[in-house]
């Protein structure tokens, strides 16, 4: 992966991030890929404000996930990326609907195939699953603000600074830590890479806790790849933490003006 690849793309500003859940069926038995049931969210993750945006600092690691892979797909500075994104008008007559955030889970992860016993019971499934989907889908495509306070901006956003400040020293042990058949294909794996970035940047530049950087970072990776992400990107930040961090390779640069 040379350094930089994966701010050079070709599609649009506003690329989505894939949806977090697929639904398969099949026959005799009939089997659905579901979610497991969803805890409740962890202390200190408050899910929405007085004001019906969302405030906790897991939104603000989402919102830099979606858009430094769309600034990748477009070929364009995380941050300025950001900037734009923050300060672009509505459409006109678009509307959001609000109850898309009372009903979003940052904690609802891709499950493994679960077995039902009819097929009305699959129907089910995947009608619940397509519903969840499109109110992930509505909220990571809506304008920042109305979903989002100024905390959750201000911190996403510090992060995304972060990130171009160590982006090329960052890739550089990137391409020493992840897998061959990651390499091979960099842009299948534009997500999973912008996860590390996110995670070392905030161990490297915010002094985030090296545990609680890699459990965010899986729990990203469980919402919106595939299943073996989660386990490849615990071992890759594991294996930063022990052999890249402290030995005078893995400090980020400091920001650019």
């Amino acid at each position: 992966v040379a350094p930089r690849t994966h701010r050079r793309g070709l599609l649009s500003t506003r690329a989505p991030l894939p949806p977090a859940r697929t639904v398969a069926s099949s026959r005799a038995p009939l089997v659905v890929s579901s979610p497991p049931p969803t805890p409740a969210p962890a202390p200190g993750h408050a899910k929405v404000d007085r004001s019906g945006r969302f405030c906790s600092p897991r939104a603000a690691r989402e919102l830099a996930l979606m858009v430094s892979y769309a600034a990748c797909l477009e070929g364009a500075d995380v941050v300025r990326h950001f900037d734009r994104r923050v300060a672009a008008r509505r459409e006109p007559g678009y509307v959001f609907n609000k109850a898309c955030v009372q009903s979003y889970n940052f904690m609802s992860f891709c499950g493994g195939p679960l077995e039902v016993a009819t097929e009305e019971e699959a129907e089910k499934l995947m009608s619940q699953n397509e519903k969840d989907s499109a109110n992930e889908a509505e909220v990571l495509s809506a304008p920042p603000r109305l979903v989002y306070n100024n905390f959750v901006l201000r911190l996403a956003r510090d992060m995304l600074v972060a990130v171009a400040g160590g982006w090329d020293q960052h890739v550089e042990v990137i391409n020493k830590i992840i897998p061959q058949h990651w390499k091979d294909e960099p842009v299948a794996r534009i997500l999973e890479l912008c996860i590390l970035h996110i995670a070392m940047a905030e161990m490297t530049s915010k002094g985030t806790p090296h545990k609680v950087a890699i459990n965010e970072a899986v729990d990203l990776a469980k919402r919106f790849c595939d299943g073996g992400a989660p386990r490849v990107i615990n071992g890759c930040l594991r294996t930063y933490v022990k052999d890249h961090m402290n030995n005078g390779t893995s400090q980020a640069a400091e920001p650019k003006p």
